[in-house]
C-alpha cells in the first residue's frame, strides 16, 4: 500500500517541482531584459543637464544617460506612488538588475519628493551630505525619472547612478 502511494505521489511532486522551476526562470529572464526605449520629459532632460553641469563645475566627468536606468527609476517612482511612500525600498533589487544587465560595478540612488522644479530637487540633493556624495560619486552613467502622482500632483524623483 505504501509503495503504491509513493509511486502515485512521486511523479506528481516531480511535475510540480519542474513547473515551479520553469516559471521562476522565465520571471528572472524577463526581469533581466535590457530596456532600450525611454521617453524623457522636458523636466527629466533639464534635471539630467543640471546634474551634469554641477558635476563639471566641480571638476568631475559628466554622466551618460542610459534608458534602462531611467526605466528602473520610473519603476521605483511608480512603486512609491502606488504605496504612498518615499523611500529606497528594493534598492538592492534595482542595483542587482543594473549590475547584471549593464555590467555595473557600483550603483547609487537619490530620491526626492514634492519639489516643484528639477532645480529645487537638485539643490536639495546638493544640501544633503548623503545625496551630495552620490552626485559627486565616481560614476559613469545615470538615469532619471520624474513622475507626477495623478491623485495629488506631487512629483517623485528617482536618480540612479552607475559606474561601469
Amino acid at each position: 500500500m505504501k509503495t503504491n502511494l509513493l509511486r502515485l505521489f512521486v511523479p506528481i511532486i516531480l511535475v510540480l517541482t519542474l513547473v515551479s522551476c520553469s516559471k521562476e526562470s522565465s520571471e528572472e529572464s524577463e526581469d533581466l531584459e535590457l530596456i532600450t526605449n525611454y521617453d524623457y520629459s522636458a523636466d527629466e532632460i533639464d534635471l539630467a543637464n543640471r546634474i551634469n553641469a554641477y558635476r563639471v563645475s566641480i571638476g568631475l566627468n559628466s554622466l551618460e544617460t542610459i534608458n534602462h536606468i531611467s526605466y528602473k527609476s520610473l519603476e521605483h517612482n511608480d512603486y512609491m506612488i502606488a504605496n504612498n511612500v518615499v523611500n529606497h525600498d528594493y534598492f538592492d533589487d534595482r542595483a542587482n538588475n543594473i549590475k547584471q544587465v549593464l555590467g555595473a560595478v557600483r550603483v547609487g540612488e537619490n530620491i526626492a519628493y514634492n519639489f516643484s522644479t528639477p532645480n529645487a530637487a537638485l539643490n536639495a540633493w546638493i544640501n544633503s551630505p548623503g545625496h551630495k556624495a552620490n552626485l559627486e560619486g565616481d560614476y559613469t552613467h545615470f538615469g532619471i525619472s520624474i513622475t507626477i502622482n495623478p491623485e495629488n500632483g506631487k512629483k517623485y524623483y528617482t536618480n540612479i547612478f552607475m559606474k561601469k
